[in-house]
């Protein structure tokens, strides 16, 4: 059901971040939303792990915030059903997003964010 987990930070300076993640550690920016102008969120990897970088406007939105892990699921409703079955807290239902994906949100034990997607449709 789920075949993919990699973690998210939150920064109030993306150029900052890259900087450190991309110019200075090596990394190569493998995605970029959006694809025109200013990014707001980029993935970069680093060897075999894999990075995603977030612009934070409001940091305080959630209490554990700095950190998310990003999970893909085959389906995003029928692993959002399961977790939820499982006791697990839902702060959002799934929303599609506009780089085409599926997205809802829960927390973890200890109240980190998780974001449980599916994946675009190949077009």
């Amino acid at each position: 059901m789920f075949d993919e987990l990699f973690p998210i930070l939150s920064t109030p300076d993306l150029t900052r971040a890259l900087g450190f993640y991309r110019d200075l550690l090596g990394g190569t920016v493998t995605y970029q939303f959006p694809l025109d102008g200013d990014p707001g969120y980029v993935a970069v990897q680093i060897g075999g792990s894999h990075l995603g970088i977030g612009q934070q406007d409001q940091p305080d939105v959630l209490a554990n915030d700095r950190v998310t892990l990003w999970v893909y699921a085959q389906d995003c409703d029928a692993a959002l059903g399961r977790l939820r079955d499982g006791g697990v807290e839902v702060v959002q239902e799934p929303v599609d997003q506009p780089w085409g994906e599926r997205m809802a949100t829960v927390l973890d034990p200890d109240g980190n964010r998780v974001i449980v997607a599916s994946r675009a449709a190949a077009q």
